[in-house]
């Protein structure tokens, strides 16, 4: 019996890596869980500093101590880069962001080596 396959949506941010192809496109999907879980969580917006630490715990809870790796892998070495990827989705009118949220809001959030390696070091 043949078994048709099964087509999900999926957004490949062709429109955002045009303009800047730093970010795999599946730092972009992270992202944008990160800020639906965050938002849910707290039923409604969350500050940049907040969306940091919600990005922070899931990437431990879904890549472990191969977190560093993945992140990196897709582009993603520091926080002001989780900023440009939230600020590249907001132009691209896939979020919104209020008047006082800024790239800034990420600058200096935690360093990566020491939140995504450093739980794992013996």
């Amino acid at each position: 019996m043949d078994v048709p396959e099964i087509k999900y949506e999926t957004d490949d941010f062709g429109d955002i890596l045009r303009k800047d192809a730093r970010f795999d496109s599946r730092a972009y999907d992270f992202v944008l869980q990160v800020i639906s879980e965050a938002s849910a969580s707290a039923k409604g917006h969350v500050t940049g500093a907040e969306l940091l630490d919600w990005f922070r715990d899931l990437a431990l809870d879904a890549y472990g101590p191969m977190a560093y790796a993945v992140l990196t892998d897709w582009g993603v070495k520091t926080c002001e880069d989780v900023g440009d990827i939230v600020f590249n989705l907001y132009n691209a009118k896939r979020i919104a962001k209020t008047d006082s949220d800024s790239p800034a809001d990420f600058i200096g959030g935690f360093d990566f080596r020491e939140e995504f390696l450093g739980p794992f070091e013996a």
